[in-house]
């Protein structure tokens, strides 16, 4: 790790956008001291908890679950068992939103083949797109 990065370079570092780290540091996830400019600096410490932050998000944990594992290690306490418990519950919510997404696609192939063959229509003061209209919801 390099000895003490202002923003711009850890987020260079760790290949992210310089916003992101900047709102890891506004809501607390990071705690990077200034230096006599007023420039935060990321020590290695600091890069090292960036890091992990990172790993967490890719693995699905919330912003929340990851302060709270960062709070059961600053307690002394192993993160782990929260760990587990948390990714647990985010597996299963990814499976429900793919779940979701499944039917959603299933629902564009099919409205994509049934107005293959129907013709444009023209607004009127009866239909915005009669397309969409004559779709029902459930069907």
């Amino acid at each position: 790790m390099n000895p003490s990065l202002r923003v711009n370079e850890v987020a260079r570092h760790f290949d992210i956008n310089a916003n992101t780290v900047r709102h890891y540091v506004r809501i607390g996830l990071l705690n990077p001291p200034k230096d006599d400019s007023g420039y935060h600096r990321f020590n290695a410490t600091q890069q090292q908890r960036l890091g992990f932050i990172l790993n967490a998000r890719e693995l699905g944990f919330t912003l929340e679950d990851i302060q709270q594992l960062l709070l059961d290690a600053e307690q002394g306490e192993s993160p782990c068992p929260h760990a587990r418990e948390m990714i647990e519950l985010r597996l299963q919510q990814a499976k429900e939103k793919l779940a979701s997404l499944a039917a959603l696609v299933e629902r564009m192939e099919q409205a994509t083949s049934a107005w293959k063959n129907i013709p444009d229509c023209e607004p009127c003061g009866e239909h915005i797109c009669h397309l969409i209209e004559g779709h029902h919801h459930g069907a």
